[in-house]
């Protein structure tokens, strides 16, 4: 089995948490490294909380590199109503087995240009902004990205930061705008897919009962995300798991159905900013609209309640 060496772009956050957790039980990755941006939380926390999924795996032999604190051009986000100010939702996880390092973008354009091109793909779970600095000061290095699969935006639906805008893609929508007009090979998945992947109670009661770090952890994640939603004053019946999809579309891209867009992102500084819009003049990249939310959800229950590898 040829094994998908990936490099995964995240701000840790409780779907970033439960789409690593997959990455590290699926055998159909090698995961290389984990790069950290500001999103969710603040740089400090989501660094920290990469190297704590990597201690509950056992992982000392992948690399946690910091990258950036803040967007490119704008004040972010606090998703912390959500995500805790763990960035968790409350969830304890061991400590780091090795300090992270610092130079994000540094280090990923390293390792893309001594890795044969085409053979590393990044899977982007936050904002773009590490992405974007590598294809404004790395561009050899970000053309050799065999994939970049990147969770972010909505196309049809409402937004969840803004009436049509994602968190993603509004936290730093300078970033997202560079990164879709770079013409790498890209598949972004949106809310229009995600929100057709949901998590209720006895899923995550099945995940739970599996006995495995990988699988008590997301449940109890994904019953912080619970915690955290109410719909008309009441607590949620289930909740939808963004973030994993781009692992699942890296693993099984016959699981989602995707079209070819090409893109813009609204620049502006109010509750538009972040929308996407059709734009003919930039680079297509594939468009996950639909998905088979059950298929999606079997996968990764049967991995994240696999035995250590």
């Amino acid at each position: 089995m040829t094994k998908i060496r990936a490099v995964i772009d995240t701000d840790p956050g409780i779907d970033d948490a439960v789409a690593i957790l997959y990455a590290l039980s699926s055998p159909a990755f090698e995961v290389l490294g984990l790069t950290t941006v500001a999103g969710n939380i603040g740089i400090a926390t989501t660094t920290r909380n990469a190297g704590g999924l990597l201690a509950l795996m056992g992982r000392a032999d992948v690399p946690v590199v910091a990258g950036a604190a803040a967007p490119l051009a704008r004040k972010g986000y606090d998703a912390s109503d959500i995500h805790g100010n763990d960035g968790l939702g409350g969830v304890s996880l061991p400590a780091p087995l090795v300090s992270a390092s610092q130079g994000a973008v540094e280090w990923l354009a390293a390792l893309l240009r001594r890795e044969p091109a085409g053979s590393v793909d990044v899977l982007a779970l936050g904002p773009m902004t590490n992405i974007a600095r590598l294809v404004r000061e790395h561009p050899d290095a970000a053309a050799r990205i065999g994939r970049l699969i990147a969770m972010g935006g909505v196309i049809h639906e409402a937004g969840n930061v803004g009436p049509r805008a994602e968190f993603n893609i509004a936290a730093d929508p300078e970033a997202a705008e560079i990164v879709l007009r770079a013409g790498l090979p890209m598949w972004l998945i949106p809310l229009d897919a995600t929100r057709q992947v949901r998590a209720d109670a006895p899923y995550l009661a099945a995940l739970h009962a599996t006995g495995r770090p990988a699988g008590i952890a997301t449940a109890e994640l994904v019953q912080a995300y619970f915690e955290s939603t109410t719909v008309a004053g009441a607590l949620a019946s289930s909740r939808p798991l963004h973030d994993p999809c781009v692992m699942l579309l890296a693993e099984n891209p016959a699981l989602f159905g995707c079209e070819p867009m090409g893109l813009s992102v609204d620049l502006s500084a109010g509750r538009e900013a972040g929308t996407l819009s059709p734009d003919g003049a930039a680079p297509p990249v594939q468009v996950a609209l639909r998905v088979d939310g059950a298929g999606a959800l079997a996968l990764l229950a049967a991995h994240l309640g696999r035995a250590a590898q």
